[in-house]
C-alpha cells in the first residue's frame, strides 16, 4: 500500500510532462500554450510610415534601400524627400514630421543636433568624392579643375551652404583658384541637370551623381577632390513619429547589404 501510494505521483508526473511535450511538438514553433506571439513578430513588427528626409545625392541608392525594405516589411512604407542638406535641416528644425534625416556633411547634420533635434549620436555611413561632369564626349577638352576657369566656359556650382558647393569651394580654395560660376543651384542633381540639358557646359558634382547619370555626362577626375571629401551622418530624429521603423531603416541602411548598394553606386566606405 505504502508503495503505491508512493509511485503515484511519478506515474502522473511523468504522464503529465508526456502531455506537455506532445502539446508543444504539436505548437507553432516559437510559441507557447498560452497564445502569445513568438520572439520577433507582431510586438516588434515593423509597420506604418517611415519618413525620411536625405540629401539629394542619395536618392537613387535611398530609393532602392526603401523598396527593399518595403519588401521585407510588407506592413511599412518609406516615404522620402530628398534635396539640399541645407534645406532639408531647416525644414526638421521648422519643425517638419520626419523620423529619419541623411546629410551630405557632419556641418548640415550640426544643424539639427545644436536644436536638440536628434535623438542619440548621429552616424557616419557613407563618404562621397567630387568629380567634373561635363557634356558627353568632353568635347571642351576638360581634363583638370583649372581648365574651369577658362574665358568663355559655363560652370555650374552648387549653392556655397549646400555641402557640394562647400567641397567645391574648398577644392578651388586648394588649388588656389578663383571661379565664377554661371549659376550656383541649391542641390547636386540641379547643378547636374543643367549640364544634361547642355545649359551649361561642366559643373562640379559628386562622382555617384556622375555614375547615376549614365551616358548623359562625362566624368572627369581631378586631385583636389582628396582634400574635399564628405562624409555623410545618419540619425533618428528625436521626434519621430515612427521611432521603431526609423531604427530599422537606419539599420538596413548601415548593413552590409545597405554597404553593397550604397558602394555600387560610387559611394565609399568611412
Amino acid at each position: 500500500m505504502i508503495r503505491t501510494a508512493r509511485r503515484r505521483p511519478l506515474r502522473t508526473a511523468v504522464a503529465g510532462t508526456v502531455a506537455l511535450l506532445a502539446l508543444n511538438a504539436c505548437s507553432p514553433s516559437g510559441s507557447d500554450t498560452s497564445g502569445s506571439p513568438a520572439s520577433g513578430e507582431s510586438p516588434g513588427r515593423v509597420s506604418g510610415e517611415v519618413t525620411v528626409f536625405a540629401a539629394a545625392s542619395l536618392q537613387d541608392s535611398f530609393t532602392d534601400l526603401g523598396k527593399r525594405f518595403e519588401r521585407e516589411h510588407p506592413g511599412a512604407k518609406v516615404t522620402f524627400s530628398f534635396g539640399g542638406s541645407d534645406s532639408l535641416a531647416a525644414s526638421i528644425t521648422g519643425g517638419a514630421p520626419a523620423d529619419v534625416f541623411a546629410a551630405a556633411s557632419p556641418k548640415t547634420m550640426k544643424i539639427v543636433t545644436d536644436a536638440g533635434g536628434v535623438s542619440g549620436t548621429p552616424a557616419t555611413f557613407v563618404r562621397n568624392e567630387l568629380e567634373i561632369a561635363t557634356l558627353p564626349g568632353n568635347p571642351e577638352g576638360i581634363s583638370s579643375l583649372k581648365d574651369l576657369t577658362a574665358k568663355g566656359l559655363k560652370v555650374v556650382l552648387c549653392a556655397q551652404e549646400v555641402p557640394c558647393g562647400a567641397a567645391a569651394r574648398k577644392a578651388l580654395d586648394t588649388a588656389g583658384l578663383k571661379l565664377t560660376p554661371v549659376s550656383y543651384e541649391q542641390d547636386v542633381k540641379a547643378a547636374l541637370t543643367k549640364v544634361e540639358l547642355k545649359e551649361a557646359d561642366a559643373a562640379v558634382v559628386y562622382k555617384t551623381d556622375v555614375r547615376a547619370a549614365g551616358d548623359k555626362v562625362e566624368g572627369v577626375e581631378f586631385p583636389e577632390s582628396a582634400d574635399a571629401v564628405n562624409d555623410y551622418p545618419i540619425a533618428l530624429l528625436k521626434d519621430a513619429p515612427n521611432a521603431g521603423a526609423a531604427e530599422a531603416f537606419i539599420a538596413l541602411v548601415r548593413s552590409a547589404e545597405g554597404r553593397r548598394v550604397l558602394g555600387e553606386a560610387g559611394f565609399r566606405t568611412p
